[in-house]
């Protein structure tokens, strides 16, 4: 069976174990069920997943001209301290940024190759965690806009990691530890803008991965220069699809790539 579609970081669910869906224009993959099975996909072209067009993809699934100009791609997505919108400030679109930024934000950390800190919209969990690979994560505060979550973050990085070491997510190599003995480590480290939005009594919460074998060596496919790519899938994490020998696909960071996706055997 093969499907053809512009491949979108997958959806997921958080049941006993993650379930993860591709979803194509016309059809739905549950790749759960695929697990051991082999499969195959085929690089096409590019698509734009603003524009349309068969442009090369610089970031995000997005054209070069698209990034430097939708607003869902300006530097407050990746950093929210500068978000402006509580301020009336436009930074792309004033309209869209009022949407996304002026709602409830969540401060976390998440364990999915270390502990980190991290910010998401509200509505985004626990999605934010499953694309991170992450086991656990616990909530610290919950902010009314995200400004306020993006100072909170960039005070707290200062005393633990932000970035997740995917190669370690991917292999599993975690080293257990209780979020909320961590959380409580860095309340004194929290701005006064936003202490008031600590949440002492959050508990936390797990993810299950659906994965048969973890990879040892990391070989990571790339559609651009390996256009095409045959192997057993061995497992879901984040948003990494992993194959037998160690072969590990970024669904995520391939957005925007037209493929044909074939289930072989």
């Amino acid at each position: 069976m093969q499907y053809r579609g512009v491949l979108r970081k997958m959806k997921t669910e958080n049941n006993e174990e993650v379930d993860y869906f591709l979803e194509f224009e016309n059809d739905i993959v549950h790749i759960n069920q695929l697990l051991d099975r082999e499969l195959a996909i085929y690089f096409v072209e590019y698509q734009c997943l603003n524009c349309g067009k068969n442009k090369k993809i610089f970031r995000q699934g997005f054209c070069y001209d698209c990034f430097q100009e939708i607003p869902s791609a300006g530097d407050w997505i990746m950093r929210p301290e500068l978000s402006k919108a509580h301020l009336g400030e436009e930074d792309r679109d004033l309209d869209y940024e009022k949407k996304v930024q002026l709602k409830p934000h969540i401060v976390y950390l998440a364990n999915s190759s270390n502990v980190k800190v991290g910010v998401t919209r509200k509505s985004q969990i626990p999605t934010r965690w499953i694309d991170q690979g992450a086991h656990k994560a616990i909530v610290i505060l919950e902010t009314p806009n995200r400004y306020l979550a993006g100072i909170t973050e960039v005070a707290l990085k200062k005393h633990v990691a932000d970035k997740t070491n995917w190669r370690t997510m991917l292999k599993n190599e975690i080293e257990d530890k209780n979020l909320a003995e961590e959380r409580d480590k860095l309340k004194e480290f929290i701005p006064d803008e936003t202490k008031e939005f600590y949440l002492k009594d959050a508990q936390e919460f797990s993810m299950n991965f659906p994965v048969i074998e973890y990879p040892k060596k990391l070989k990571s496919l790339n559609l651009e220069k390996d256009n095409s790519f045959k192997g057993k899938l061995k497992g879901i994490k984040g948003q990494y699809l992993i194959f037998e020998n160690d072969v590990v696909f970024n669904v995520r960071n391939s957005e925007g790539y037209v493929v044909d996706f074939e289930i072989v055997s």
